[in-house]
């Protein structure tokens, strides 16, 4: 048994995840390639290969003739008697080679070509393992800034956080924890290029999934998000389950879980609003806090007018137009929206519409 090489082999499976079978493979192609490099050429050269005890040896098979051209190749009947008198002419003649008779060069290109397998395959296993959480997140470490760039390292690999996928204003650490979203994963000769992001909506998603059991479970489905990153995300959810508020799971107990969300967020904001199938009803939610009068929504134009009171036309667009942007955003309808002063003027509602709001507001105010 070739207890060294066993044990050499067992230790990178473990160590580095390649698999035996793969190493093994590059070990008969090295030792192939070094009989091409000694010999000359290797397509009579034979290796068996014991899977289990890692024992090899190398035969170069050779045809018996009368007279010998190609001594690569051939051997002639004489030479061929003296190994065993059995042997006639055409016969094939397996002769062993002994790997330490490979000059210097040989066995340092058989040494090169098992390296290298070994580094593909490290690169192969690490692509394989960040592949497969392309569009999850990931938790990575801070390491430095490469100009504006930052370099995270995620473990086996590291990634660059390029400045048009941080969030304005974030300023991280060295040795700072934070959550990224990995927008794609490509293998490169030099290993896996992981492209992370802290400005994805679907960072947003993920992050819900993690915190919320029932976005997690699918009771409760995230139908839309609309964010801009670092100020506000608005998030449209449905439950499955009649029994089950979505926004309040959302929420948490004392805003437990929103709050997790927001920190790790460092501070945006989060608008988690009731979806609908109803797009009236969806763009009323969507331009929540606001309170809205009508809206009249188009399906096939994907438009949508909406009247709100005086007094909430600067809540109802946001500041610098970031609530009826993101609200827009989330529903996919053009929003236009007017206050109750314009749809009179414009004639969308009656004239006499701001007394009947006020008696109707007088009687609210009786009732209770």
């Amino acid at each position: 048994m070739n207890t060294e090489l066993l044990q050499a082999l067992n230790i990178l499976e473990e160590e580095k995840d390649i698999s035996k079978e793969t190493l093994l493979d590059a070990i008969e192609n090295s030792l192939i390639n070094a009989c091409k490099n000694h010999f000359g050429r290797s397509d009579n050269i034979k290796v068996i290969m014991d899977r289990e005890t890692c024992d090899y040896s190398l035969i170069q098979e050779k045809t018996v003739v009368e007279e010998v051209e190609d001594d690569i190749m051939e051997i002639s009947l004489e030479d061929a008697k003296k190994l065993d008198a059995k042997y006639e002419l055409g016969d094939i003649v397996q002769i062993p080679v002994e790997s330490k008779s490979f000059g210097r060069i040989a066995t340092q290109n058989a040494k090169n070509l098992i390296l290298q397998k070994i580094r593909e395959e490290e690169r192969k296993v690490v692509y394989d393992q960040y592949f497969e959480k392309e569009k999850d997140i990931v938790t990575g470490i801070v390491q430095r800034y490469v100009g504006k760039n930052v370099s995270i390292d995620l473990g086996k690999a590291d990634a660059m956080l390029t400045e048009n996928e941080q969030v304005k204003g974030e300023v991280f650490k060295p040795t700072e924890r934070i959550k990224l979203y990995v927008v794609e994963v490509k293998n490169t000769t030099k290993g896996p290029k992981i492209l992370v992001s802290r400005t994805h909506p679907e960072l947003v998603k993920r992050l819900f999934e993690s915190e919320v059991t029932e976005v997690k479970d699918g009771i409760v489905e995230i139908k839309s998000i609309a964010r801009e990153a670092g100020s506000r995300t608005k998030i449209a959810v449905w439950s499955n389950d009649p029994d089950v508020d979505p926004v309040g799971a959302c929420v948490g107990m004392n805003g437990a879980r929103v709050n997790a969300i927001v920190e790790e967020l460092r501070g945006e904001k989060i608008d988690i609003i009731n979806w609908s199938e109803n797009p009236a009803i969806l763009i009323e939610n969507a331009l929540s806090p606001a309170k809205v009068i009508s809206v009249m929504a188009d399906p096939d134009e994907k438009t949508a007018s909406v009247i709100v009171p005086d007094y909430q036309l600067s809540l109802a667009i946001g500041k610098e137009g970031q609530n009826a942007r993101l609200a827009a955003r989330l529903t996919g309808y053009k929003i236009d929206i007017k206050n109750e002063t314009q749809a009179i003027e414009a004639g969308e509602l009656p004239e006499d519409y701001a007394n009947m709001s006020t008696e109707m507001d007088e009687y609210d105010e009786s009732e209770e």
